[in-house]
């Protein structure tokens, strides 16, 4: 009886310790679990996979933790941030490589400048102005996309219902000022290995 109430305990606090204060939703995928698609053993994957990636990352270089942002989707991996030095990013790639689990590994992280409050702040607002625009549109379920903006290019990740879903997201980044590209990389429901029934 102890046992069950103990392994009960744990798996509340590992889920728990899962859940994000922001709309980050269970395991942390950008994704809330009633709306993600993907079934709870794939998600519960995909969780365990980007723990174990972070912690690798982590223990490469505890700089990672602030400068390098993963994301697991359906097993494919993607990776944003900034690093010192080409070489580290492909210490990444590899690392990402060699995730249990990995169907593919997307790298955009880039190589790192010296720090310009101007150019970040305008970042800041382009990626709110994104999520305000996502939010607003009826087409789009905002909370299944994560948004990260460097240098004025947009990279935006997540699963998309259908293409006209991925359409107007594209569409709303494009019409946002000061805008130079849009980096998608969205999944569709359909390219999911296991969906939700």
């Amino acid at each position: 009886m102890k046992i069950k109430s103990l392994f009960k305990l744990f798996v509340l606090l590992f889920l728990s310790g899962c859940i994000g204060a922001s709309s980050t939703g269970l395991f942390g995928t950008g994704v809330t679990v009633a709306i993600d698609p993907r079934s709870l053993g794939t998600q519960i994957d995909d969780s365990i996979m980007d723990k174990s990636l972070d912690a690798r990352l982590i223990s490469l270089n505890k700089s990672y933790l602030l400068d390098v942002k993963t994301k697991i989707l359906d097993g494919r991996i993607f990776i944003t941030g900034k690093v010192n030095a080409p070489e580290e990013k492909l210490k990444i790639t590899k690392l990402a490589w060699e995730t249990k689990g990995a169907r593919s590994v997307k790298n955009d992280i880039k190589i790192k400048e010296d720090f310009n409050f101007q150019q970040s702040a305008k970042d800041i607002l382009i990626t709110s102005q994104l999520r305000s625009a996502m939010i607003f549109n009826k087409k789009i379920i905002a909370v299944n996309y994560q948004i990260d903006t460097y240098k004025k290019t947009i990279y935006v990740y997540g699963i998309s219902q259908n293409e006209e879903e991925r359409d107007e997201i594209i569409k709303e980044a494009k019409e946002i000022l000061d805008v130079e590209d849009v980096i998608t990389s969205i999944l569709m429901v359909s390219d999911l290995r296991v969906k939700k029934d």
